[in-house]
């Protein structure tokens, strides 16, 4: 009977070191940081491209449910629904967002001036008042910004070096993107020096595509030229397969482009920039204000060429662009 009091001691001081390292794994499980996962369309469209970012967590070290967590979205992605998505993202206190493409990092600026924001990529943050400076941002954003305004007029000059003789170039954008009159600036001084004349055509939902496409072969345009947009991109393999139906060869801004058909792209690789987002979550957690990480642009473009399209289109590819191509799909 004179042993209880100490037994009772050694089985409650045996619990508690049971149970202290259970109650530490439980803290440490509700201190995972949480990234909060905005894209500009549906997740399935680009799931390749989050892959990269999460492989870029991965080689940082981060083990998705064992060090990090990733929340993604809990509905569908419509361009119309990223406020109410982004909003949402805040409501469950996510530590960092990750919204790609300027539409997306819009929605989740107007949802915080708190919470961290990275852009995997963005098309003029400056000019778009994302951002105070790519040097400096500012506020509570940073990541990588693309060049598709400066990058216009190169790929219409491409594109007149691969089709010689077109004299009429139909240009398809979504009026509803903020980049949109960025890039058409570009297009026109660059149409201007090569004395080609341009046909706008706008796409504000998908039942457009069809519609533009009869207009640019009913306004006799030679080839089309995408300008760089997440609602175009979304619906790529439907504008690959109706340009090679309408028989124009046509210039795009990313390689996802040609890999679903179309004849050739002209960018920064967006699977290198995903990953490289990474780099930007893993600097914000450890203590870095991304007011002070300095906006990255990209350092190499790569062209990519399907011969297999241009042969169906009956189109010899010089061979002055083929010695420049990054990547020949054949």
């Amino acid at each position: 009977m004179r042993n209880g009091p100490t037994l009772t001691l050694v089985l409650a001081l045996a619990l508690s070191v049971v149970a202290a390292p259970l109650a530490a794994d439980a803290q440490q499980a509700a201190r995972l940081p949480r990234i909060g996962i905005l894209p500009p369309g549906p997740i399935s469209e680009r799931a390749h491209l989050w892959e990269a970012f999460r492989q870029g967590l991965r080689d940082l070290g981060y083990v998705e449910g064992q060090n990090i967590t990733l929340v993604f979205p809990s509905a569908e992605v419509r361009p119309e629904r990223l406020p109410h998505l982004a909003a949402e993202l805040v409501s469950l206190k996510v530590d960092v967002i990750v919204a790609a493409a300027t539409v997306a990092v819009q929605a989740a600026k107007q949802a915080t001036k708190t919470i961290p924001i990275v852009m995997p990529v963005s098309t003029d943050p400056v000019g778009n008042g994302l951002v105070a400076n790519l040097a400096r941002p500012g506020g509570n954003i940073t990541g990588l910004s693309l060049l598709s305004s400066d990058l216009s007029g190169k790929r219409l000059e491409l594109l007149k070096t691969v089709v010689p003789g077109v004299s009429r170039i139909a240009v398809l954008s979504n009026p509803t993107s903020l980049t949109a009159p960025l890039q058409m600036r570009e297009v026109e001084v660059a149409a201007q020096a090569l004395r080609v004349q341009l046909q706008s055509l706008e796409v504000r939902g998908p039942d457009d595509f069809e519609r533009v496409f009869q207009a640019a072969t009913q306004g006799r345009a030679g080839a089309p030229l995408a300008l760089d947009d997440a609602f175009v991109f979304t619906h790529r393999a439907r504008i690959a397969r109706l340009a090679a139906k309408s028989r124009l060869p046509a210039m795009y801004g990313f390689r996802e482009f040609v890999e679903v058909g179309g004849l050739m792209s002209y960018a920064a690789n967006l699977v290198d920039m995903y990953r490289r987002a990474a780099t930007y979550v893993d600097k914000i957690l450890n203590g870095a204000k991304p007011g002070e990480l300095p906006v990255e642009q990209p350092t190499k473009f790569e062209l990519v060429i399907n011969l297999k399209t241009a042969k169906a289109l009956g189109l010899t590819i010089p061979q002055s662009v083929l010695s420049r191509a990054d990547e020949v799909i054949q």
